[in-house]
């Protein structure tokens, strides 16, 4: 079945999860870039277990998770947002920019990114108060909205920077619809999440339980940002913006969460 080929190519991109790829067209391209949030739900619910476990000691659960989540990713997106920096940081046209990208190596404004970025997963997830279950809740809306960022970076109209690559292979597959229907479906799983983590439905939801949806649209929010801010300098997505693209969100929902919650 072509969805299941969707979701074998979603995995199989999205995380290191062995699977078995069997089928690659834009068509089945379009179909995992739609259940990317999927892949996101069951990372951030394994990679939050370091913090349910130590949850007397946050910064420790919130480092291991944040680590598992490179681990379970091999650092690709993070390897993303650093030649997404590189790139932009050089203030170079978009052909050289892209030259920049492409180069194995890492430059000051990566690392710089990188550095800061870790800090403020870290930082954000460990500060979030409410015990590990919020935590824990904090995390997979995170990892949520950094791949409702993908659905929506491959939608209808964003066009690739370059002819060749995972850009050029998911750009515009997504439709509109499609699209909107995840994010809603994206919104009622972190709704769910924040109440379950907030004490369930004996009373009223407290604040916290709004935070999980909150969180979510932040995180998609500041992504969008920085998808704009790719096409105009570069002219589409590539590889790289699509990486950069999830850790942004992610971080932005984890500091969105630390807020709320």
């Amino acid at each position: 079945m072509r969805s299941m080929d969707g979701l074998r190519f979603a995995v199989g991109t999205l995380s290191v999860f062995p699977v078995r790829v069997e089928r690659v067209d834009r068509r089945v391209a379009g179909q995992a870039m739609a259940l990317a949030p999927a892949v996101g739900l069951a990372l951030g619910l394994v990679a939050g277990l370091p913090p349910a476990l130590l949850g007397g000691r946050p910064l420790l659960g919130a480092a291991l998770a944040i680590a598992l989540l490179a681990l379970f990713t091999r650092a690709l997106h993070l390897d993303g947002l650093a030649d997404l920096a590189d790139g932009l940081g050089s203030a170079k046209p978009a052909a050289q920019a892209l030259d920049i990208m492409k180069k194995s190596d890492i430059g000051p404004f990566g690392v710089v990114t990188l550095v800061l970025t870790l800090l403020v997963q870290v930082a954000a997830l460990a500060s979030i108060g409410g015990g590990h279950l919020v935590r824990h809740a904090a995390l997979v809306t995170a990892c949520l909205a950094g791949r409702l960022a993908l659905t929506w970076a491959c939608r209808e109209g964003v066009p690739a920077a370059r002819p060749e690559g995972l850009g050029a292979m998911v750009a515009g597959t997504v439709r509109r619809p499609a699209a909107v229907l995840v994010t809603v479906a994206a919104l009622v799983v972190a709704a769910v999440i924040g109440l379950v983590a907030a004490g369930g439905l004996e009373e009223l939801p407290p604040a916290g339980a709004l935070a999980a949806p909150a969180a979510l649209l932040a995180g998609l929010a500041a992504a969008l940002l920085l998808l704009r801010r790719a096409r105009r300098r570069l002219g589409g997505i590539t590889g790289d913006v699509l990486g950069a693209l999830v850790e942004t969100a992610t971080t932005a929902a984890l500091v969105a969460y630390a807020l709320l919650a």
